[in-house]
């Protein structure tokens, strides 16, 4: 558990381990969610990232990859037609 303080306005410093535990850097935007009177706090890049990869999934085999091999050779197929 960990102690923040809040400023006058409402500002306060995400204490290191946080930071650390989220792979936060300076920059970098945070998502808040309130659940059952809970607040959780989770870096938005992870968000984004999970929401793509959710509405990727199974995309691949459609477009007839089977394998990260078969991905590999698509886009080395693709620089060479550049």
């Amino acid at each position: 558990m960990e102690l923040a303080k809040v400023t006058s306005k409402g500002q306060i410093t995400i204490p290191l381990m946080i930071r650390k535990k989220l792979q936060l850097k300076a920059g970098d935007k945070v998502f808040f969610e309130e659940s059952s009177g809970k607040v959780y706090i989770t870096n938005a890049s992870q968000i984004t990232l999970a929401n793509v990869q959710a509405q990727m999934k199974g995309e691949a085999k459609k477009a007839g990859f089977e394998t990260e091999d078969d991905v590999v050779a698509y886009i080395k197929e693709l620089r060479k037609s550049k």
